[in-house]
């Protein structure tokens, strides 16, 4: 199995620098083949713009996605978001590493989906989303720190469902160009807990992460239960 994991914090101490460790150290002892993209590392750039490209369309007025089906079509995607794309194609699974900042992304990681989850047919467009999507039958996965504690992000609590945070991300990110969504891997409020509990954590995490093909997965309407009008048919 090829594994690719998108990280996204700033300190390699962090507690999800130990996650990350913790999968790659579990996926290569076991015989599987792990790529990290380490963003703060990397510098990664998560601007948008004309860095993306080295072909130009129209020189006067920017549109990011017209200038994305014209770099899939001439191949003129600029180097480092090439290289990020050829990382998806070449995995079997996705991990994105993360903490949940402001009930979303990082900024970084949310520019590296921006940048790298080109339209035009290259990564989705031309009918290619959801479960007809370019990655569909590759699976993926958040893994996330969350800074309270459980209660506050369940059904009752005053931050809602965790379920519901990570919607735009699962569904419409993860989903939206294929992949099957694993259910995510949550920890919650890692710097108020013992170093007991976060060892159980990891130890709990190399379990999951050996178990991606079997995981549980998030259960999303296939394109096909829909209408025209992209509304669910009545049963």
């Amino acid at each position: 199995m090829r594994i690719f994991i998108v990280h996204a914090h700033p300190e390699p101490n962090s507690f999800n620098g130990a996650l990350t460790r913790a999968a790659e150290q579990a996926l290569v002892a076991a015989g599987h083949e792990v790529v990290i993209s380490d963003l703060y590392a990397m510098g990664f750039n998560p601007v948008s713009g004309r860095r993306n490209f080295t072909t130009v369309r129209d020189a006067n007025y920017y549109r990011q996605q017209a200038e994305e089906a014209n770099a899939a079509v001439h191949g003129g995607f600029a180097p480092d978001i090439q290289a990020e794309m050829d990382k998806l194609f070449w995995c079997d699974a996705l991990i994105l590493q993360f903490p949940l900042w402001w009930f979303g992304l990082p900024a970084i990681l949310k520019g590296w989906v921006d940048r790298v989850f080109a339209s035009g047919g290259r990564i989705y467009g031309g009918g290619k989303w959801y479960d007809r999507g370019v990655f569909a039958g590759k699976r993926a996965m958040c893994s996330v720190t969350i800074g309270g504690p459980p209660p506050i992000y369940s059904d009752r609590g005053l931050n809602g469902p965790i379920s519901e945070i990570l919607f735009p991300i699962n569904h419409g990110i993860l989903y939206f160009v294929g992949f099957t969504v694993i259910e995510p891997f949550l920890v919650h409020a890692p710097a108020r807990i013992s170093d007991l509990e976060r060892q159980i954590y990891l130890a709990r995490y190399r379990e999951r992460i050996l178990d991606l093909p079997q995981a549980s997965t998030i259960p999303y309407p296939k394109l096909a239960d829909f209408d025209v009008h992209h509304v669910l048919k009545s049963n």
